[in-house]
This record gives C-alpha cells, structure tokens and sequence, in this order.
C-alpha cells in the first residue's frame, strides 16, 4: 500500500515535535535548575530557559554548573585536612585580650572553610603605585636565593613587564627554582600569549596553565570558573599580594588605550610567619593543576616579624569549595562592624545577603563609604552595579566615584580601626562563587592607619555621587542598569 505523506502533514509533525521537546526542556529545567541554587540565580535561568528554550538550554549545560569537578573538589578537600593536622597548634598571635569581641569568632569561621590559622608576629606594607609594585616584586625577585613561586590571572610579557621576568631569568641562571601558575582563558585572551611561554621557556621556567580549557587533551570544566588569585613568594621569607596583575596598566587593550584608561591596584608586601600562607595556596594550586605536592613550603612557618606584630590570615574561596569562604568573611565583618566600614571594589555587585548586612550596618549608626570607579571596562558589570547605587544611597551609604581616566581596581575593606581585609576578591557573584581567590585578613591597627591613608588618597581624587544627581539619570541608562542586573544573577 502506497502512503503519502503530504507538506502539511510534514509540518504538523515537526511543529508537534518542537512543541514536545519545548515542553520537556521547560519540564526538566523546572526540576534541575533551581536545585542547589540561590533563588536568584535560579529564577533567572528559568526565565533565559522559559524564553529561550534551546539556546538558554544549552548556555546552562555549558556553564550551569558554578562548581569545579568532583575530582578537583576532592583534591582540595585532601589538601584542606592536610593543613589543618600539620598546622595544628602553630598559632602565635598576639594576645587576644586586646581583640575586639567578635574577632575570634571570624578567625574561627575562616579557619573551619578555609583550613588556614590566624598567624602573629607578621609585618606588612601596602604599595598603591603600580610600576612601584612591580618593582618591587622584581627587587624581590632578585634577591632571591632557594626559589621564586609566581601566581598570576594574567601573567603578560610586555614593556612594563620586562623587568620582571628579566628577573626570573636570571634567577633561574643562577640556580633559583622558578615556577610560575597563570590562568589559562585570562592570559591567552591577552595580547602576547604566545610570546609569553616562549619567553618562560626560553629562561627554563617550569610553568603551568591554571584551569586550562583544553578538552582534547582531557583537560576541561566550566570554561569561565578561573583562578583569578595574584600571588608571588620569594624564598618564603616575602610575599606579594592583591589586585595587581603582571600586565602593563592599560592592559595592552586598543580600546583601553584609546580611551586613555589606566589601573589604579593596590598591593601588600607581607613579611613573617603568614608568608607560608600565601605559599601554602601556591602549592595547593600548583597540586592541583600538575598532580605534584610541592608541601615541603606548606609547614615550615617563616620567620617571625617583630615591626608590626600583625595578626593575619589567608582566607582562600572559590568553586573547589563547597562554601562560599570569601563572602562569608565579608559579612560576618560587616555585621560585626561598631563605627565604619570602608569598602573598595572595581566590580561591586551584591546579593541579597551583603545588601543587608550593609543596610542594617547603616542602620545601626555605622558610617558605609564605598569606592568605585566612575568609568567602567565591562560595560555589563558596570551597568548592573550602577542598579544599587539608589538602594545604597537612600540607606545612607556614601559613594565614592574614582576619577577617569583610572578604572579603580584595588579591592580592599576596612572595619572600625582594628580590622582590614586585602586580596583578589571583588564583590560580586562571579568572585564570591565562580572564581578562584585569595584574601588577606590582617589585625593591627597600624596596618589599618596605612590603609585609612590610601582611604584618604582615593576620596581626594574621586568625587561623591548624591542621590540628587543620581535620581536625574536618563530613562535609557536605568533600564540598561536594570538589565544588566538581571543577567548578573545567571552563575
């Protein structure tokens, strides 16, 4: 028997077919998105799914998943429990009866995510310059003796960054272990990456790509969780932390260039027992990505730096944890925060949970100022931190715009006069969970001085943003704001 099947027929088939496998996409989103998920994000992956059935289908299998595999996770778990029994004990701080009453709670919360202890007799300095950063990485570099462990986002061979790795050539020449860690997608995405390997071969560097996206060598995750940690330690005796990255200011950018725009970071160089911190993440993350445990730097604890007497801990974060190590920290400060909180942040974009604890801090009496910059390089980043400036505003929080041409990218806080916080971390989502970072607790009142003067320094050369000026911002910029707000909650 002969059937024929007409155009019609064909049609009503596949428009029957699309409807059901638009339905199912829809079914299965409702059951697997939300799991697991901040509602948020969650809601907001429903909504590009519901619109977008296909397309937002295939984005969430692509990046849906905001944690690192099951392995890796494993692996940093192993290591985690490894610090905790070899630094057992190893705490000396200063005497606590001078703390401020919540503080041993806070040390107690990052040492149960993070594994690392609260160390004393540390002493620390902050750089705000940026080639005075990196010289004095390179001077460090220099004088280096046993070895030299670099870790780097973006790690960029160049003009401005010549000297530095002049330095780790010559090191390398005269007997100095050189390793160095860059992120795989932050570095081949900036200009010279090819250049840059052939120069860290050519000095004999042992190097190695942080979360490389290279799944024909079975090497793949999540392609935008990246370790955006900067780190260098030298001979375990002096460390370098904080928001700079080894690239030329302008970051080798046309656009940036054209538009005359420069970074303004800021760096603390660390000295004492808390070196070993920074270096036991090195060695974590060096592990990690090459399988070998370099943990012979992990235990030894360097030596003890009288100047200061600072108290400091090194509060890893990021998807190799099941915590979110960072954000917990910054508001379990906030909350315990009794005159001021200082925050500095290039990409400031809140959840729910940080946009209280800053509403009821002001609501408390404390004094909220924030630093941003007036200019933006991300223009979807930029957009939806603009959304919150009202909300802040009217909770009394005092906004601080950094003056073009400079993208401030220093990221920092401080609490009252006792507590500061420095690292790589921003305060947004990507940073609280899908990047790897590493902040630097530190008590001591006299590092909190030397960061109320680059506080000081930021408030001459930015001007303050009032809820009059902002409630005259065109139609247009606040629906772009708003927006972009709503595509920030997608992780």
């Amino acid at each position: 028997m002969r059937i024929d099947i007409t155009t019609t027929q064909v049609t009503a088939v596949v428009a029957a077919a699309i409807i059901v496998v638009d339905i199912v996409i829809r079914v299965i989103a409702v059951i697997v998105v939300p799991r697991n998920r901040r509602p948020t994000a969650g809601m907001a992956w429903l909504l590009a799914i519901f619109f977008f059935p296909v397309l937002g289908g295939l984005i969430f299998l692509l990046i849906g998943n905001p944690k690192l595999p099951k392995h890796r996770r494993e692996k940093q778990a192993e290591v985690d429990e490894f610090i905790r029994e070899s630094t057992h004990g190893i705490e000396r701080v200063s005497d606590s009866r001078n703390w401020p009453a919540w503080f041993e709670g806070v040390v107690r919360l990052n040492r149960t995510l993070g594994a690392m202890p609260l160390i004393g007799s540390n002493s620390a300095s902050l750089i705000g310059d940026y080639q005075g950063s990196l010289d004095a990485m390179t001077d460090a570099i220099r004088g280096a003796q046993r070895y030299v462990h670099v870790e780097f986002y973006i790690f960029a061979y160049d003009r401005t960054t010549a000297p530095f790795f002049d330095a780790l050539g010559e090191a390398v020449a005269r007997g100095v272990e050189v390793r160095v860690l860059l992120d795989h997608i932050a570095s081949v995405r900036a200009k010279g990456y090819r250049k840059t390997l052939e120069k860290l071969d050519a000095m004999g560097v042992r190097w190695q790509l942080m979360l490389p996206v290279q799944p024909f060598k079975g090497k793949y995750q999540r392609p935008d969780l990246r370790n955006h940690r900067k780190i260098l330690v030298v001979d375990g005796e002096v460390g370098f932390m904080g928001s700079q990255n080894i690239i030329d200011r302008s970051y080798n950018k046309r656009s940036n260039i054209r538009r005359g725009l420069k970074w303004k970071e800021l760096v603390a160089r660390v000295e004492g027992p808390i070196v070993s911190g920074l270096e036991t993440i090195f060695a974590t993350d060096w592990y990690l990505e090459t399988g070998e445990a370099p943990m012979r730097e992990i235990v030894p604890l360097g030596q003890e730096s009288e100047a200061q007497n600072l108290d400091c801990q090194v509060v890893p974060s990021g998807p190799g944890y099941t915590n979110e190590n960072n954000l917990k920290l910054f508001l379990a400060l906030m909350y315990a925060a009794r005159e001021r909180i200082i925050l500095t942040s290039p990409y400031f974009v809140p959840d729910d949970a940080m946009l209280r604890a800053i509403s009821g801090a002001t609501q408390r009496g404390v004094h909220v100022e924030l630093f941003v910059s007036e200019l933006g390089d991300q223009a979807l980043v930029y957009h939806a931190q603009r959304s919150y400036y009202e909300m802040l505003l009217r909770a009394g929080v005092r906004i601080y715009l950094y003056k073009a041409p400079y993208i401030l990218h220093s990221k920092h806080f401080t609490i009252d006069d006792d507590v500061a916080v420095i690292g790589s971390s921003n305060m947004d989502i990507r940073s609280f969970e899908l990047n790897m970072e590493v902040s630097l607790l530190v008590r001591g009142q006299s590092f909190v001085r030397e960061m109320r003067a680059v506080e000081d320094d930021y408030r001459r050369e930015s001007r303050e943003l009032t809820l009059d000026e902002w409630m005259r911002q065109p139609l247009r910029s606040t629906v772009l704001d708003n927006l972009a707000r709503l595509t920030s909650a997608l992780q």
